[in-house]
């Protein structure tokens, strides 16, 4: 199903044709038809990259809890250049982008639904997925190790999330956030070309002296 990182069995036909991709053999991939693959990207070893088009599927249905099957028409896009180091999970139920030269530590988690929580006298599983929302990593972003995106999260570009952080909001660009739920710690000082602790910052963007800043 997969090329290992020296050649060997072929990739699966994704929505376009990749230059130079490498996704270890242990990796799975699930409807590829619905993925746009960037050049010169690598998946390490016991990844899973998919979209899923209906829910339930096998795992998720028992005679108990009769089920209306959902169907769903995912993208999912990665872009040029993009490295998850191993364990790098990915799974798209309505839009999820990631921008060029992306790098993820492993284990990162990323999915745009949750599974249902409405009823507390069905089992979770047996429930419709449900607070489905895009999500998008900017372009340049380095998210650690352990890390979870939920839905409708935006990681603006050239941003960091450090590790084990829970991400449950959108993240502007230049920033570092870390956490559970994760909150910015640092912004990006483009004059001084320094990180300046969150909140140091004024309106126009440049750090506040005590005789500027307004208590």
């Amino acid at each position: 199903m997969l090329r290992p990182a020296g050649g060997g069995c072929a990739l699966p036909r994704f929505a376009n044709e990749p230059k130079n991709l490498d996704i270890h053999s242990t990796a799975t991939v699930a409807n590829a038809q619905n993925i746009h693959m960037g050049d010169d990207v690598k998946i390490g070893p016991n990844s899973v990259v998919r979209t899923s088009v209906r829910y339930p599927g096998p795992w998720m249905t028992s005679d108990l809890y009769p089920m209306i099957q959902q169907t769903f028409t995912p993208i999912l896009k990665i872009g040029n250049r993009v490295t998850a180091t191993s364990a790098f999970q990915v799974s798209a139920l309505m839009e999820i982008i990631i921008e060029d030269d992306v790098m993820f530590a492993a284990n990162v988690f990323i999915c745009d639904g949750l599974h249902g929580y409405d009823r507390v006298d069905v089992p979770y599983m047996y429930q419709p997925l449900s607070q489905l929302s895009p999500i998008s990593v900017g372009r340049g972003c380095w998210i650690g190790q352990n890390v979870v995106i939920l839905p409708g999260v935006r990681i603006g570009e050239m941003s960091i999330v450090g590790a084990n952080s829970v991400v449950t909001k959108s993240i502007p660009p230049r920033s570092i956030a870390v956490g559970s739920p994760a909150r910015v710690i640092k912004s990006w000082d483009e004059e001084d070309q320094i990180w300046r602790p969150a909140g140091s910052m004024g309106l126009g963007g440049r750090l506040e002296s005590k005789e500027t800043r307004r208590d």
